[in-house]
C-alpha cells in the first residue's frame, strides 16, 4: 500500500494500484465529534480536486468531504450508512468514504505528507 497523502481540508488519500482511497483524518474526526450521519457521493460521478462531494453530520455540525484528487469515484463505503461511528472509530481505515480512480494520479504527490498535514493541523487549519 503506497503512502499517505492529506489536504489542506482534512482528507486523506492512498493510492492502490489505479484507485485511490479517501477519508478523514483522525484530527478531523476529532475536531468533528461524534458523526451521526454520512451522506456519500454516487459511483460513477466525476469530480474535480476541491469539489465537495459528501457530507459527514456531527452532534456538533455538518461537514462537506472535499474530493483531494480529480477523477471519477469507483464505490462508496455502504457501511458508513448504518454505522457512521466508523468515522470516529476507525478514520484511517474502515472510516474510509469513498474510492476514486484519478484523472492524473501525480496529483497525489502534490498532496502533503503525514508530517507536513500534523504541522498543518497543529497551527489550527
Amino acid at each position: 500500500m503506497s503512502q499517505t497523502r492529506f489536504a489542506e481540508s482534512h482528507e486523506w488519500v492512498r493510492l492502490d494500484g489505479d484507485v485511490a482511497t479517501v477519508g478523514i483524518s483522525d484530527h478531523a474526526q476529532n475536531a468533528l465529534g461524534d458523526v451521526v450521519f454520512v451522506d456519500l457521493p454516487e459511483a460513477g460521478r466525476a469530480v474535480e480536486a476541491g469539489e465537495a462531494v459528501a457530507v459527514v453530520e456531527s452532534v456538533k455540525a455538518a461537514s462537506d468531504i472535499y474530493a483531494p484528487i480529480a477523477g471519477t469515484i469507483a464505490a462508496v463505503n455502504s457501511a458508513l450508512v448504518d454505522n457512521p461511528a466508523l468515522v470516529n472509530s476507525a478514520p484511517m481505515g474502515e472510516g474510509w468514504f469513498f474510492t476514486i480512480t484519478p484523472r492524473d494520479a501525480s496529483e497525489i504527490d502534490k498532496l502533503m505528507d503525514a508530517d507536513a498535514y500534523a504541522r498543518h493541523a497543529e497551527e489550527g487549519h
